[in-house]
């Protein structure tokens, strides 16, 4: 009966999480995935799940089904058809952001290999997922390559703290930096330089909403349908590559699915996918005991600061080369190193709505190409 308790708990907390960040703005400025995270360390560090019988095969199976699941929800509401349509410049941009994150993860990779922490190769494809992509990237990578959770968890808690420090940089100093060397964006429109811009900042609001749960459950269902046939694959695939192939296949079908006007339509089914993030969010931090954390720590924080300003740097001198504006050079970072949800808020810090579409579109590119190319790189990185 605990148990059952224990499940209902994970998957109804969030609905509590997004209640607060609707009620009170601050909360909501903190973040809702952060907020999940938070409340995970809380539940797993002070014992609490030890007292409750097999919370261990509770924790377990919620983190073996959520992601699967929510991969294909975060895809279906992307346009693939409109992606030839972005600027040459934005496309430019954006193929400059991925050479300077595989660069840094690979420099990062042979600067700290050789300090003892295990299983490198996953911390750089999990890294690659991570800022190419975002948080269901990382996540979808730790569970294919069934790679450390202590390292996922170091991640994770240093990704939130040099994110910080990063998204700060980026909302404040960093357009009047970048302008030293790079050129300026020229609007399209000039009123768009005028307006003010929507940040985007209550976006699950209205999922539960009569009107959007018959299709939410469609698209729900379709997610699960998309989960079992990627599933179905283990019956024919060696034991070694099984979640990895899942992971790919329930990737590749969504984006396919996102073709289809019946299931692209639907609203909030990318909210409702990061809902299920949530559950994995607060289910993963609940496994991490961080009372053991001491010297690996260090490292991975090190490796972390390294890809999110390494990268950065790297990206802006291709920019300068190639005269790459400032803020489409800073949208397609942030897209890249935060995530789709993120780009219209620091549209907004630099006062240019016209890159909105851009930096969404970007971000959802890397979505969807996170977990191939991080998987390949642990991949190779293993075959060294």
């Amino acid at each position: 009966m605990a148990a059952i308790g224990l499940v209902l708990f994970y998957l109804l907390f969030p609905l509590v999480i997004l209640k607060l960040c609707h009620r009170y703005r601050f909360v909501n400025k903190i973040g809702a995935i952060v907020i999940a995270y938070v409340v995970g360390f809380a539940i797993g560090n002070i014992k609490v799940l030890h007292f409750i019988e097999g919370y261990d095969t509770v924790l377990e199976l919620l983190t073996t089904l959520t992601v699967p699941i929510a991969i294909p929800l975060l895809l279906f509401s992307m346009d693939a058809r409109k992606w030839p349509q972005i600027a040459g410049k934005t496309m430019l941009s954006m193929l400059f952001a991925l050479i300077a994150v595989t660069i840094t993860v690979f420099a990062g990779y042979f600067i700290f290999r050789s300090h003892g922490i295990e299983g490198m190769p996953d911390v750089a494809g999990m890294m690659v997922g991570l800022y190419t992509g975002s948080t269901p990237n990382l996540a979808s990578i730790q569970v294919a390559l069934g790679a450390d959770e202590t390292n996922y968890m170091l991640i994770v808690t240093y990704d939130l703290v040099v994110g910080a420090i990063h998204l700060l940089f980026v909302m404040t100093i960093a357009q009047r930096l970048f302008l030293t060397f790079l050129p300026k964006y020229r609007f399209i429109d000039p009123e768009s330089a005028r307006k003010g811009v929507f940040d985007g900042d209550d976006p699950y609001w209205g999922m539960l909403r009569k009107k959007n749960r018959m299709s939410l459950l469609k698209a729900f269902g379709t997610s699960v349908l998309i989960f079992a046939i990627g599933g179905a694959s283990t019956l024919i695939i060696p034991e070694s590559s099984q979640m990895a192939v899942v992971i790919l296949i329930i990737t590749t079908l969504g984006i396919v699915a996102s073709f289809l006007p019946a299931i692209n339509k639907i609203e909030k089914s990318f909210e409702l996918g990061m809902y299920i993030i949530m559950i994995f969010c607060m289910v993963i931090a609940s496994r991490a005991d961080l009372s053991n954390i001491s010297f690996t720590a260090m490292i991975i924080a090190a490796y972390v600061a390294l890809v999110v300003f390494g990268s950065m740097l790297i990206q802006a001198l291709l920019s300068k080369i190639f005269k790459v504006d400032a803020d489409t050079f800073l949208i397609t970072s942030t897209a890249f190193i935060c995530n789709p949800a993120i780009v219209p808020i620091v549209a907004g810090a630099i006062k240019n709505r016209e890159v909105i579409f851009s930096g969404i579109t970007v971000g959802i590119i890397g979505l969807a190409i996170g977990n191939y190319l991080g998987i390949l790189i642990a991949w190779v990185l293993n075959g060294l």
